[in-house]
């Protein structure tokens, strides 16, 4: 999906790591909502409340997700799950445009 309509945008952004990453809230009319943001080179631990789909639109990455001891590398146009209640470590090798949805537990 490259474009959203009939959405609400946080102006503030949420700042991380001493703002080498940033995001920002997209709420949606049934109250659901995903973020948008970029991640500067380096490396981050996450963790996560709810089940989460990361998509990236630009840039290299490589995560190391729960339960496993390999390295993948994420590029444009793919993306990747993290259970809720987990963490996860990326290592941001090139500036990395992402989009997170939040998948609740019905």
């Amino acid at each position: 999906m490259t474009e959203f309509n009939n959405v609400t945008i946080s102006t503030v952004a949420s700042i991380y790591f001493d703002g080498k990453v940033t995001s920002r809230k997209v709420t949606f009319a049934d109250g659901s909502f995903k973020t948008l943001g970029i991640m500067m080179p380096g490396e981050y631990t996450f963790k996560t409340a709810e089940k989460e789909l990361m998509e990236f639109q630009q840039g290299i990455v490589s995560v190391l997700l729960p339960g496993t001891d390999t390295w993948q590398t994420i590029t444009a146009n793919q993306s990747f799950y993290v259970p809720a209640n987990a963490s996860f470590d990326i290592k941001v090798s090139e500036l990395a445009d992402y989009c997170c949805t939040y998948i609740a537990d019905k």
